[in-house]
């Protein structure tokens, strides 16, 4: 395929590295497909990124929902085509001690942070295997644990294991499986600024 007519689908449930990461690519000429829990997430990534007068096609679903979510990348294909990059963003950035949250919470919290990157990647990633080509990135932090975040640490653990899983099983047919850590905080004006980090 031509490099115009592959998208970043791009799961944006972070802000406002999910804009910063859209829009880097959208310079490149690439359509953009964004996945988003809601439809203000999803319309302030638009935003960012229709300056650059490529296609967008907004597609709401939350990572936690596996119907919902392998539904919106259908879509996103149907529009655009097997993707060339799929970044997935999506976390629950909470503070808990160890015991402070409650099996429930630590199970919704695991569904954010690592299941809904194996949803999208089950769903996506084999079709990029046939194809020999292809890139998953999911974004990730806290490198070393730290017990006022315990979902947070199990979740980034978890994602870290995930990408060698997947590396594994679909980096010898060509697809590039990798994780972005970023050690601290996510905010504009700052040492972890979203446009310094979704530079190359």
């Amino acid at each position: 395929m031509d490099a115009v007519q592959q998208p970043l689908l791009l799961v944006v449930a972070q802000q406002p590295f999910g804009r910063s990461v859209a829009r880097r690519f959208a310079r490149e000429g690439l359509p953009i497909a964004l996945v988003a829990r809601t439809a203000e997430t999803l319309a302030a990534a638009a935003e960012a990124v229709a300056p650059f007068g490529v296609p967008i096609v907004p597609l709401a679903a939350d990572s936690t929902d596996e119907t919902a979510l392998r539904a919106a990348l259908d879509a996103a294909a149907e529009r655009f085509g097997l993707p060339d990059v799929v970044v997935h963003n999506a976390a629950v950035i909470r503070s808990d001690t160890p015991g402070q949250l409650s099996a429930r919470g630590h199970l919704d919290a695991w569904a954010v942070n690592v299941v809904g990157a194996l949803t999208a990647a089950a769903h996506v990633a084999p079709a990029m295997a046939r194809r020999g080509s292809g890139t998953f990135i999911v974004t990730g932090g806290m490198p070393e644990p730290k017990p006022q975040y315990v979902s947070l640490s199990l979740g980034k653990a978890g994602v870290r294991t995930l990408v060698a899983l997947l590396d594994q099983n679909h980096g010898p047919s060509g697809v590039h499986v990798a994780g972005l850590t970023v050690d601290g905080p996510v905010a504009p004006g700052t040492a972890f600024d979203p446009d310094d980090i979704a530079e190359p």
